[in-house]
């Protein structure tokens, strides 16, 4: 599977283990979110947008109640309906992914187009690297023709050590 995935980074490695100015990464993620609403004619509303700067925030997911206490605290309100909504609108919109196994939610890091995305999670830190995957060209795509079956859509998700737990992990 690993020939499957894609670079992510210009270092090569999925953005999330890798080194990076993260304030450029969040700016830049920011405004390709903004262009991605104008030009789809997509309302980026306030609470839509602070969720996504919270996502953005670490290259971790965040489970709802989280979001929605740091919503709270920056005066957002804090019924749990207004980090769902907001969270189903970037979902549903490319802009970010639920990890179906931590139930918790990541800024996606290819919001400009579609994509098949492979999560690699921390199981020390949590953190989530998101590179991209082509399941159709792989045993996965091979089986489905085999059979007969159109794959529409994939969730991967590997759980593992990062390389910046990998020392912890060694002891």
């Amino acid at each position: 599977m690993t020939s499957d995935l894609k670079r992510s980074d210009a270092a090569g490695g999925p953005l999330g283990f890798a080194q990076h100015d993260h304030r450029t990464c969040m700016s830049e993620a920011l405004a390709a979110a903004e262009a991605h609403c104008a030009g789809g004619g997509l309302r980026f509303t306030p609470v839509r947008r602070k969720v996504l700067e919270i996502l953005l925030q670490d290259h971790r997911a965040l489970g709802a109640y989280a979001i929605l206490d740091r919503l709270r605290e920056e005066g957002f309100g804090s019924q749990p309906p207004v980090a769902y909504r907001a969270l189903d609108f970037l979902v549903a919109n490319g802009l970010a992914h639920k990890i179906e196994r931590l139930n918790a939610f990541i800024a996606c890091v290819h919001p400009s187009h579609s994509h098949t995305p492979a999560f690699m999670i921390c199981r020390l830190c949590d953190a989530v690297a998101e590179a991209q995957s082509s399941p159709a060209r792989g045993a996965l795509g091979d089986a489905a023709r085999a059979t007969g079956f159109r794959i529409e859509r994939t969730v991967v998700e590997a759980e593992g050590v990062c390389p910046a737990c990998a020392e912890k992990a060694d002891v």
